[in-house]
């Protein structure tokens, strides 16, 4: 499928921003990385061979009697030695992930009491529960992205929505909307959240779909500018007195040209949300206790002053993916400004 030459133009200029380009492909490669976290952390074997049958324990969960004979009915430890050492006398062999703890391991031959500082058997340390802290950092990296990318998402089709309604009807009801986003912008968002952390436990999903009820109008002023000024424009015109619908109208004449000023808004607001969700779990009030989370990390960094590589940590992954998502988003301006000739020159 060939390009349109505007298109061709526009991933020139992104490539043409090597800083943007490049920060694009080291995301997109800690991000799928993170997304098989259990490939690459876990307290299981990847695979497993005891005599002559072979077993999956990072898909699957076995009970110890069924590895071993003699064995417990209960859910396969894979790390304790007795087990180990039972599937050796066998014969077999267990394959690890180049991590051998997931996030929620408690590691019992530190060796000195926790937090411990990194070592070969631990690369970025322990922290105050003694849990790897680079499990817990590839774990938190996904988790914090992913929802990122929920809120952002959902966020843009509300907040795309309700600023072309009000853009392309005008009148009464872009004054209407207008007058409601004012009021709904000054509630307060951090003073709801701690009602609501008081009467249920919040979640992925709750934390979502409550930040979701403030984060959509984030969109919508740039949406409705540019429906102002694209209803006006001539071929919308022709269009609606040939009797074209309002809908077609809007999504096939009008939202094309919009969501070039709204594309360039995507990363930031991507990192808005992963900062957020940072914040609202360092204050306590985000994902429940024991989740892997970024924020989380850097409230134990702050409470273990003792302990520095936790705080240094959490503030290079919080501030090595900020980083990459902005500089994305300035090769994505980039990429849609009409100023730019093919190459990144103006």
């Amino acid at each position: 499928m060939s390009l349109s030459p505007i298109t061709r133009r526009r991933l020139a200029n992104f490539r043409a921003n090597r800083r943007g380009w490049w920060s694009l492909w080291i995301f997109a490669l800690l991000f799928l990385v993170t997304l098989g976290a259990e490939l690459v952390a876990n307290d299981r074997p990847l695979l497993a061979k005891v005599g002559e049958r072979w077993f999956f324990p990072v898909a699957v969960e076995y009970a110890e009697s069924d590895v071993i004979e003699g064995g417990f009915p209960t859910a396969a430890i894979w790390r304790d030695p007795a087990l180990a050492e039972e599937v050796a006398a066998q014969g077999g062999w267990m394959l690890w992930p180049p991590i051998p703890y997931r996030h929620d391991t408690i590691i019992r031959d530190l060796g000195q009491p926790a937090p411990s500082p990194p070592s070969w058997q631990n690369l970025l340390g322990t922290d105050d529960q003694a849990r790897d802290v680079l499990a817990r950092v590839i774990y938190g990296f996904r988790i914090s992205v992913l929802f990122g990318f929920a809120l952002t998402l959902a966020s843009s089709v509300i907040g795309i929505a309700a600023g072309a309604v009000q853009g392309y009807y005008g009148g009464w009801v872009d004054l209407g909307f207008q007058r409601f986003i004012e009021i709904w912008s000054g509630m307060p968002q951090l003073f709801l959240l701690i009602i609501l952390a008081s009467v249920i436990e919040p979640g992925f999903w709750t934390l979502l779909v409550f930040l979701l009820l403030f984060s959509w109008m984030s969109l919508t002023g740039v949406v409705r500018a540019e429906f102002l000024r694209g209803r006006n424009l001539d071929y919308v015109r022709a269009a609606k007195a040939l009797g074209v619908s309002d809908t077609r109208v809007m999504t096939r004449h009008i939202l094309p040209n919009a969501m070039v000023a709204t594309l360039t808004f995507l990363p930031f607001l991507l990192s808005g949300s992963v900062t957020i969700l940072a914040s609202l779990d360092f204050l306590g009030f985000g994902l429940p206790p024991g989740s892997p989370s970024l924020g989380e990390l850097v409230s134990q960094g702050k409470n273990n002053l003792q302990a520095p590589w936790l705080g240094i940590t959490a503030f290079c992954v919080l501030g090595g993916v900020l980083t990459l998502l902005i500089f994305v988003g300035e090769a994505v301006r980039d990429a849609f400004d009409p100023r730019k000739l093919p190459g990144g020159e103006r």
